[in-house]
């Protein structure tokens, strides 16, 4: 049953979340192509001057757990169940939604988001070995 809701719930999920990466939250086009590509370094410094709490949890925390979801593609697509070829497919559609950004100036090329998605998607790939184990999916 879990599966199947998985398996509905994922493409629409998928578009919702490209609507936030391009459109929503209050997005805006820049007027320059912006990239950070200092690992780590970019998320520090927004910690740093963050207004608060608030802003720390919805994007670096967002950046995370909003990409669970997709470490059980496993259940559609069995190659995934591998974690070294899902963390290769991913990091690739990351960084080609991440370069689109950039392009389009809807967004930022961030590294840190793609660290922090890649991240997500371990959670999710632990989450899903665990519920399989319990649950004998």
């Amino acid at each position: 049953m879990l599966k199947k809701v998985y398996k509905i719930a994922i493409i629409p999920y998928t578009l919702f979340l490209l609507y936030l990466m391009f459109l929503g939250m209050g997005r805006y086009q820049y007027e320059d192509n912006l990239i950070t590509v200092k690992p780590i370094f970019s998320t520090i410094k927004f910690i740093q001057t963050a207004d608060g709490w608030k802003d720390i949890v919805i994007i670096v925390l967002g950046n995370i757990i909003m990409f669970i979801p997709f470490g059980f593609l496993g259940w559609i697509f069995p190659r995934f169940k591998d974690l070294k070829t899902l963390c290769i497919a991913f990091i690739s559609a990351i960084v080609i939604v991440e370069a689109l950004q950039y392009f389009t100036r809807m967004g930022i090329f961030e590294v840190d988001d793609i660290l922090l998605n890649t991240f997500g998607v371990y959670l999710g790939w632990q989450i899903r070995i665990f519920v399989e184990k319990k649950l004998s999916c």
